[in-house]
């Protein structure tokens, strides 16, 4: 499987390609197979996303899993703290994204 990710350019949050929009759950994420890299020109040239780009993942039973360590701290937050993690479920999340 194949995703895309990038930053919001607004508030520079990590943000996951999820087929028409971007969004701050990596489970969020689809399969963009071999199309990313017009989908990632056209959103790149609308201004919507920064520093976009492909990266090869896996959905699993728990979600979608990037598959490079790298883009797992992307998706999921900090490795040495667990209690700041992002929870994009949480309605709080998005004052300290912002």
């Amino acid at each position: 499987m194949n995703i895309l990710t990038g930053n919001d350019l607004k508030t520079g949050a990590v943000t996951w390609w999820t087929g028409s929009d971007w969004s701050l759950h990596v489970d969020d994420a689809t399969d963009v197979g071999d199309q990313a890299d017009a989908i990632l020109a056209r959103e790149v040239a609308a201004r919507r996303v920064n520093s976009a780009y492909a990266i090869t993942a896996e959905h699993t039973g728990g979600g979608v899993r990037p598959a490079h360590i790298k883009d797992r701290i992307r998706a999921l937050g900090p490795t040495v703290r667990p209690d700041l993690t992002l929870k994009p479920a949480d309605p709080e999340a998005r004052d300290w994204v912002i």
